[in-house]
């Protein structure tokens, strides 16, 4: 098995990998932390497919995607934090005025879990920041220890898939995901 991460510029593939199973749902695409919650809770069903699909098209697009062969299996957001909704977040802290990357979802799909996919988005994505300029890469990942995490909320990531990449503990932070802590993790790419 060969995985490749590329970035997030073809739509459909990230409608495969982050978006509703039915085209006039409400939810996912990944928009909670990029947008304002107001405009988060006005697009609904075709308009949120229409707005990624746009933010596919930019440049930077929105994140990237892990392929295995051509098929997409993985998703990581990944943007500047001036360009999403940590920028005002009171949760989650600031710890110098540095001008950071946000890495804050990762998303495997169902059949391809367990292959090391997760850890290949991380890299990807810190990989996407750094060729584009970002002086560090932060991330709010669950400080979970050894307790399971409910794959629904998994989303952030762990600490210790962090870790692994390189990520060191920063900050701790107010924020609370499925019962465990986040913290602010960051991976200086100077």
């Amino acid at each position: 098995m060969t995985i490749v991460v590329r970035p997030a510029s073809v739509f459909e593939d990230v409608a495969a990998v982050i978006g509703p199973k039915s085209p006039t749902a409400n939810v996912c695409f990944c928009l909670s932390y990029r947008i304002p919650s107001k405009l988060n809770n006005e697009l609904r069903g075709p308009a949120r497919a229409d707005y990624v699909a746009d933010l596919c098209r930019e440049d930077p697009p929105p994140g990237v995607l892990a392929y295995e062969d051509e098929t997409p299996v993985g998703w990581a957001a990944v943007a500047p934090r001036t360009a999403t909704t940590f920028a005002r977040n009171r949760k989650i802290p600031h710890v110098d005025d540095l001008p950071v990357w946000s890495l804050w979802c990762i998303r495997v799909r169902p059949g391809h879990r367990k292959q090391g996919i997760s850890h290949a988005l991380i890299e990807g994505a810190v990989h996407f920041a750094r060729t584009r300029g970002a002086p560090a890469i932060e991330a709010y990942p669950l400080d979970n220890g050894d307790a399971r995490v409910d794959l629904t909320m998994a989303y952030a990531g762990i600490r210790k898939n962090f870790e692994r990449a390189g990520f060191t503990w920063a900050a701790d932070t107010t924020s609370v995901l499925a019962g465990h802590p986040r913290i602010l993790m960051r991976l200086d790419l100077r």
